[in-house]
């Protein structure tokens, strides 16, 4: 069967946009595929679209982050750059929606937290102006609803609450956040807040034990109530309970060649899609079930093209479809292999 590489970027920048099929989200993959890859793997997991988004050249800086909006059907980009807009709202068709740039200093990771009542945005800033080191809340039309951390100041304190670098967040459906603070800065910290921003559990070690870090780069939920944390600089992911912050266990057998960046389970909870960074790689992770951490399983890989650099990634609540940010593409066109 073929196999192809694949890069669709503009100057600095690069969205992926790879379909699930079908065996692991149980529905048809989306319309407008182009083509389909093969990853040594005896069936396809994924298919590449090259054909989202519609715009590419609205993309202007270095894509860090992304973030879909499943109810509405909208995915939030964030990239870096001078004089650009940080935020890029498109469809999840592709078709470009808006940008915004109010209060947005350099954006690390995005996550879209929407309701039946209320579009939301969170975005971690890790800029050293005015508006970085902290966690913000927005509409989906960018307009700023709250503030964690101390705008522009780093900081390890507790009360108020500060940050150095938060790397990203995960919000639950109840309104209770997550947060891994520490992209290389002082704090290497997980905390979680309820719905009023209230601390209801932390660690906050550096160090390679249970429960310490070292840049802690991502963090989801299951819907087993555990918490998974790429711990990047360790090469492992380690695992808690969301309701006491006890840690249950860590996978370290998976990445002895490089850390995780990014951490997201598909719809149905039975993988977690893995980014490796330096290793332009993306890896299927069967999960674990309820009541047993055990060791990591690799179900696929794909290896992305050299230098594409996923830094982080999302999955799409509804369609399984997985959306990944890439910092480092630098190629203006597409090349495929007939092999």
């Amino acid at each position: 069967m073929a196999r192809f590489w694949v890069c669709v970027a503009g100057a600095g920048f690069l969205l992926a946009f790879l379909v699930l099929h079908s065996r692991f989200c149980g529905s048809p993959v989306l319309r407008n595929i182009a083509f389909a890859v093969s990853w040594r793997t005896e069936k396809i997991l994924y298919r590449l679209d090259v054909d989202w988004p519609k715009h590419p050249e609205y993309f202007s800086g270095t894509t860090f982050c992304v973030a879909v909006d499943s109810l509405n059907g909208l995915v939030y980009i964030g990239q870096r750059g001078d004089n650009i807009p940080k935020i890029l709202v498109f469809t999840e068709d592709g078709y470009f929606l808006r940008a915004w740039n109010y209060t947005v200093d350099t954006p690390h990771g995005i996550f879209a937290a929407s309701t039946l009542y209320e579009q939301s945005i969170w975005i971690t800033d890790v800029g050293s102006g005015f508006f970085g080191h902290t966690v913000k809340k927005y509409s989906s039309f960018g307009d700023l609803v709250q503030v964690l951390g101390t705008p522009g100041k780093k900081g390890t304190g507790l009360n108020p609450l500060q940050f150095d670098n938060p790397a990203e967040l995960y919000v639950e459906d109840t309104g209770d956040i997550y947060i891994v603070d520490g992209d290389g800065g002082l704090n290497n910290r997980l905390i979680k807040l309820s719905q009023d921003f209230m601390i209801l559990w932390l660690h906050g070690e550096n160090g390679t034990g249970p429960a310490k870090f070292n840049i802690p780069h991502s963090v989801t939920v299951d819907s087993a109530g555990r918490v998974w944390v790429a711990d990047r600089g360790n090469k492992r992911i380690q695992v808690f309970d969301k309701d006491t912050g006890e840690w249950l266990g860590a996978w370290n057998n998976c990445f002895t060649e490089e850390g995780p960046s990014s951490v997201r389970f598909t719809p149905d909870g039975k993988y977690l899609i893995v980014a490796q960074l330096n290793l332009s790689r993306l890896s299927v992770v069967a999960a674990p079930p309820v009541g047993s951490i055990g060791e990591c399983s690799v179900i696929s890989t794909i290896q992305l093209a050299d230098q594409v650099l996923p830094h982080l990634l999302e999955v799409d609540k509804k369609t399984g479809a997985v959306y990944v940010a890439e910092i480092g593409a630098k190629q203006n066109h597409s090349r495929w292999q007939d092999i």
